[in-house]
């Protein structure tokens, strides 16, 4: 309902003003996103809305910065919790965060390797945090997994 209503007011305001110079709107689940650059001759900033929540991008952007690195930080403060665990549980673990970091970044013509972004995410070499923290995977977590990914 929330989508129809922004859409049908973005229809009325291109009908009455006539003037929009770029409107650029990207229906995404929940979210939706408007890139209105030019209105009515004013500029407006970019603003993300999710299940009633809107903010500007940047604000949005710096948000969304502070939840990933609370789960950084938990993650850390929580080594006993095994990849396979995570895996198991929720569909990723550290080693994807690692490479969707390295995409990202690539993305957005950063030039990093996959040791680094392990480092990012795990806050030390991933060799050593493997050696300190890492513990074997047992029968049942390795067939809960491979189950998993049929």
């Amino acid at each position: 309902m929330r989508r129809f209503v922004i859409l049908l007011t973005l229809f009325i305001a291109l009908k009455n003003e006539g003037n929009v110079s770029t409107i650029h709107s990207m229906l995404c689940r929940d979210t939706i996103l408007l890139n209105i650059t030019r209105y009515a001759g004013k500029n407006v900033k970019r603003t993300t809305t999710r299940q009633g929540v809107i903010m500007n991008l940047e604000k949005t952007t710096e948000v969304e910065a502070a939840v990933f690195r609370r789960l950084l930080a938990h993650l850390d403060a929580n080594k006993d919790v095994q990849n396979i665990d995570l895996m198991n549980l929720a569909g990723f673990c550290r080693n994807c965060l690692s490479k969707w970091y390295l995409a990202e970044a690539e993305q957005r013509d950063e030039t990093i390797d996959y040791n680094q972004a392990q480092t990012v995410i795990y806050g030390i070499p991933f060799s050593e945090w493997k050696g300190k923290y890492q513990a074997e995977a047992t029968a049942e977590q390795l067939a809960r997994f491979n189950e998993k990914q049929k």
